[in-house]
């Protein structure tokens, strides 16, 4: 891959991360306001799905082409992450739950190792590990020890749905029939909302609170204007630049860039909402940087060359191999002078 287009992928990546990042200062003033959040995830998804319709029908013939994959990235890449991911919010401490989602980059570097069969180079592999060890430092794992069964088994189908959410991305981008990301990310938006509207039951949703202000920090912000940016940046940018972004580098890349958005949500809500930040977090935040340039110091192995083509040693074939190739050759001579004189 050129410098450029990697340069280009990893400014990608990073601009996704910051995105996605910035919907937890948005989407915590919403439910302390009074929405439920799966409501709230509902809005996100829904809304995003109104946006990148006129996408939808612009690629309409993916639904012909590549149904297995809308469909996996609709329910797995969108609607699974942040279902599993709310559900085991329910029943554990948000830090432990944000750590267990992100450990999806570690969980995908073994899908492709041992299920794709593909090599996985030491810079993604160690990259990955110490942004693991950054993320459990920035959420302060520490904090909540006693820890339900069902809602880490949640947080762990979070994670292998975020895994997947990269191999998805990267389906086909290699052939020649490689699937417009546009119209990927459009109908799987559309798909999501279908199954995040059996979920989330937004008929059940307290509507006149998206007409008031919610509290951010000490501001007051219209709600409205807070689901535009969770719709807008947190979604729509966010899903289109993180897709582009894996298809420009690697899903082993992009994955780990990704652990970004923890270190992001968490100054935001520094900044904005008055989290202030402890000596762990801003030493986790650093390991999750240092683990990110690590993993995008990588580099694919180059292919093999072909082998050359073998010649037979005429030593190895004997004596008779190569009278009958002197033959082959004075017949050819012979029927070429033949018909030399025929045409003079």
């Amino acid at each position: 891959m050129q410098a450029s287009g990697r340069n280009a992928g990893l400014g990608l990546a990073l601009v996704s991360a910051c995105a996605f990042g910035g919907s937890g200062v948005a989407a915590k003033p919403l439910i302390e306001a009074g929405l439920d959040p799966l409501h709230v995830v509902w809005l996100r998804v829904a809304g995003a799905a109104l946006v990148l319709s006129p996408l939808a029908w612009r690629h309409r013939g993916l639904l012909l082409r590549k149904p297995a994959l809308l469909a996996g990235f609709g329910l797995v890449a969108v609607a699974g992450v942040q279902a599993f991911y709310f559900a085991s919010l329910s029943r554990i401490p948000v830090g432990v739950a944000l750590l267990l989602e992100y450990l999806g980059p570690a969980l995908l570097l073994g899908w492709i190792r041992f299920v794709q069969r593909k090599p996985v180079t030491r810079a993604a592999a160690a990259g990955a590990a110490v942004a693991v060890v950054g993320l459990a430092c920035v959420v302060e794992i520490w904090a909540g020890l006693r820890l339900d069964l069902l809602g880490v088994l949640l947080g762990v189908a979070a994670a292998c749905c975020q895994a997947f959410y990269f191999v998805l991305a990267d389906q086909g981008a290699d052939g020649e029939d490689a699937p417009d990301p546009l119209g990927v990310i459009a109908y799987g938006m559309i798909i999501g909302t279908l199954l995040m509207t059996v979920i989330a039951r937004p008929w059940e949703m307290e509507w006149g609170i998206l007409g008031r202000d919610a509290a951010v920090g000490d501001l007051l912000v219209p709600a409205a204007v807070l689901i535009g940016w969770v719709v807008l940046i947190a979604t729509v940018a966010a899903y289109l630049t993180g897709v582009v972004s894996v298809r420009m580098l690697s899903p082993q890349v992009a994955g780990v860039v990704a652990c970004l958005e923890a270190v992001v949500a968490t100054v935001l809500a520094w900044v904005l909402l008055g989290e202030h930040l402890s000596t762990p977090q801003v030493i986790g935040g650093a390991l999750v940087l240092g683990g990110a340039f690590i993993a995008q110091t990588s580099r694919p192995a180059p292919p093999a060359p072909p082998a050359p083509p073998e010649v037979p040693d005429p030593a190895a074939l004997g004596p008779g191999a190569l009278d009958r190739g002197a033959l082959e050759r004075g017949a050819l001579e012979h029927g070429a002078l033949d018909r030399t004189a025929t045409t003079a």
